[in-house]
């Protein structure tokens, strides 16, 4: 290369700039059903990646959303992700049934990268998902539900008569769209996919925690006991005073508690078994089949 003006001196002030400090990515993940899923990974220690799963209407650029992932990012690495029909991944949203194909290309994502553990963290839609895809697909160390509906089709509360009306009219659609940057599928369901609440029946033995606000606006307190109540051991409940709905009414103290308790969760028993997760995650890595694009 040839200077015009010989070499150009570095910025003056480089607070906080580091030479090794890992860089955050973008990927384009492909789902099994063909679905382009814009993903972010923010690189942390490989013995841990927590992905996170964001509520309807939400996206990984939304900042409350991103301000969480900066802080999962403190004690592990993370990787999260924008739903169909959400930002600016591919497809239309199906409320929670075809997004465990979005969630389980994340996980697989995960274990290509190196993690030899990976968890995910699912927030009022995404609580859902982290649920069905753990029941149905499987391939997680832990599961943390935020806010999550307990069944399909509640209709209680003003503001998800509300998410109903932008499902299911086509004037709602519209508003979803252009106004909340959300495109929702006018298919419905069919068939009807399997609740969260049965899903969660089926993820044991591995670990669950089930977290929810009695002041959460959209799914009152009995969803998070509905779904404790399905899962099985190992589980763990907590109904929390105060607390309101998913990433909104998530802050730092909280988001550190569920870091702490998805480390415990998944960590291992001894020497042993902490050289097994590191041979599953070098298998996982050099056998994973998740299609990538830069």
């Amino acid at each position: 290369m040839r200077w015009l003006n010989g070499p150009r001196e570095p910025p003056a002030d480089r607070s906080g700039w580091s030479a090794v400090e890992p860089v955050v990515t973008t990927a384009t993940l492909v789902t099994q059903d063909g679905v382009p899923i814009d993903t972010v990974h923010l690189p942390g220690r490989r013995e841990l990646a927590i992905v996170m799963a964001h509520g309807f209407t939400q996206s990984w650029q939304t900042p409350m959303v991103w301000k969480i992932a900066q802080r999962f990012n403190l004690a592990a690495g993370v990787v999260t992700f924008d739903f169909r029909g959400h930002g600016r991944s591919g497809g239309l949203s199906t409320l929670g049934d075809k997004e465990i194909n979005d969630l389980d290309v994340a996980v697989h994502y995960a274990r290509q990268l190196g993690y030899a553990r990976v968890a995910t963290v699912g927030f009022s839609m995404g609580g859902s998902v982290v649920l069905r895809q753990a029941g149905l697909r499987g391939g997680v160390d832990a599961v943390v539900s935020v806010s999550g509906p307990g069944h399909w089709y509640y209709r209680g509360t003003e503001p998800m008569r509300r998410v109903h009306f932008a499902a299911e009219r086509r004037v709602g659609r519209f508003f979803a769209r252009h106004f909340l940057r959300t495109r929702i599928a006018s298919s419905g369901w069919d068939p009807v996919p399997l609740p969260p609440a049965e899903a969660a029946a089926r993820i044991s033995p591995v670990p669950v925690l089930i977290v929810h606000g009695d002041k959460d606006v959209y799914f009152p307190q009995e969803h998070g006991r509905q779904l404790y109540a399905s899962a099985r051991d190992p589980k763990e409940l907590w109904l929390l005073p105060g607390f309101g709905h998913a990433e909104r009414a998530t802050d730092d103290d909280l988001t550190d508690r569920i870091a702490a308790w998805v480390t415990g969760a998944v960590a291992p028993a001894g020497p042993a078994a902490e050289h097994e997760a590191e041979h599953e995650a070098e298998h996982a890595a050099e056998h994973a089949d998740s299609t990538v694009t830069s």
